[in-house]
Order: C-alpha cells, then sequence, then structure tokens
C-alpha cells in the first residue's frame, strides 16, 4: 500500500480568497467596455474555468462580443496590478500547509487561473512552504485535464499513488478523477456544500483542521495536531 505524502491544491478558493480582487478586474473591464457591473457572489458563480470562461460569462454575447479580445487583454494586465489589493490566505491555512511540510508532505498548487499570476501568488504567499505552481497557459491544457496535475507531479518527482487532490469546486472533483487520485473537497471556497455534493464529491471538509486530518487519514499517516493553536 503506498503512502500518499504529496498533496496538491486548487488555489483560488481553496488557499487564497481572491473574490474580491477578481471581482474589482472583472468589473474594471466591463465599465470599460460597456458590460453589467456585477457583485462578489455573482462572480462566484463564474470563476473556476479560467480567465477566457469568466470574460465570456461576464460580457454580454460571450465571445461574440466586439470588445471580447480586448477585455482578454485588458483583464490580465488589470488583475495582475491589482491581485494583492485584497487577496489573502484563509484562515488557518498557513498553519495547515506548515503542518503538513513539518510532516514531509511535499506540495504544489495547479490553478486555471493565468500562469503568471499563480507563480506571482506562490512567491508571494507560499513561497516558503509550496515549491511549485501551475497555472493556465497555451502550453498544457487546463482543469479538468489532468495535465497540470500531472506537470506538478514530474516537478516534485512524485507518482499519482502518493498523491492527493485538494479544490473547492466541481472542476476540481472531475479533475481528481481525470488524474485517477482521490480528491478532498473544501466548502469555504466558491461552491456551497449542496453543489459539491450535487457534482460527486467523496468527502468535504469545513475548516483546515478537517483538511489536515482528512489528508492524514487518506495519507495512511498519522499527523499529530498542535493543541495550542488553530490550523
Amino acid at each position: 500500500m503506498s503512502t500518499r505524502n504529496t498533496a496538491i491544491f486548487d488555489l483560488d478558493g481553496t488557499l487564497l480568497n481572491s473574490l474580491q480582487d477578481l471581482t474589482n478586474s472583472v468589473n474594471y473591464c466591463m465599465k470599460k467596455y460597456g458590460g453589467p457591473s456585477y457583485t462578489c457572489e455573482e462572480i462566484r458563480e463564474k470563476v473556476g474555468n479560467g480567465i477566457y470562461v469568466l470574460i465570456e460569462k461576464s460580457l454580454p454575447q460571450g465571445r461574440s462580443n466586439p470588445n471580447y479580445d480586448a477585455c482578454m487583454k485588458e483583464f490580465p494586465i488589470h488583475y495582475k496590478a491589482h491581485m494583492l489589493d485584497n487577496t489573502k490566505p484563509y484562515e488557518g491555512i498557513m498553519d495547515a500547509l506548515y503542518r503538513l511540510k513539518e510532516h514531509g508532505y511535499h506540495l504544489a498548487i495547479v490553478s486555471n487561473k493565468f500562469d503568471a499570476a499563480v507563480k506571482k501568488l506562490r512567491q508571494d504567499f507560499f513561497d516558503d512552504v509550496i515549491p511549485v505552481a501551475i497555472g493556465e497557459s497555451p502550453s498544457i491544457h487546463k482543469k479538468p485535464a489532468p495535465d497540470t496535475v500531472f506537470q506538478a507531479m514530474r516537478e516534485l518527482d512524485v507518482k499519482p499513488e502518493n498523491c492527493i487532490y485538494i479544490g473547492d469546486s466541481e472542476v476540481d472533483i472531475q479533475t481528481a478523477a481525470n488524474a485517477g487520485i482521490p480528491c478532498i473537497s473544501v466548502n469555504w471556497g466558491f461552491k456551497s456544500t449542496e453543489f459539491l455534493k450535487e457534482n460527486g464529491a467523496a468527502q468535504i471538509v469545513s475548516t483546515p483542521t478537517e483538511l489536515v486530518n482528512a489528508i492524514s487519514a487518506v495519507s495512511y499517516t498519522h499527523l499529530t495536531l498542535p493543541t495550542n493553536r488553530e490550523v
């Protein structure tokens, strides 16, 4: 029986609460190119499949809108300049990551956010705990294709039987299934518990403490949690 000693994480809605900055950048583009203004809750329903789909769902007439290409050029420029305005790790996530690292876990991020932003956010928030981060780019199929997950495995030099996947959406559930690895879903992100259940979530956790315990259980390796702080 192989030990699962590698945790591969989705980024937005799993590790980082980035919804306000994503909403602000969408609304900047909508204002400039004649689209509607959105609330964070409305944008929450549109994220998860990368910026091409996000803009398609946000702009009237989607990709048929004559301003779609201009919007696609504008969004990453604005977002890269403002992606640290409000974004931060969810409460307890940093302690959870450090606990996993202390117990010898290999950690990685795979995301449908564009690759330059994913790598910058990894560096800004997780540089000393997560060495690998892979985002959307023309050179690799995005989630739910398993390609970014397999690329993370190659960079970490681990095998699928060593890996667990953690995410907050139906895209993540599908990605893990396509990669042939277990998935733990979190419900503090962009999708509700009910939605995750409807989309086939096998296991759902509500706090970083529960997540570390769930990873420990799937890994066949017991992690001793701290008693004097919240993980």
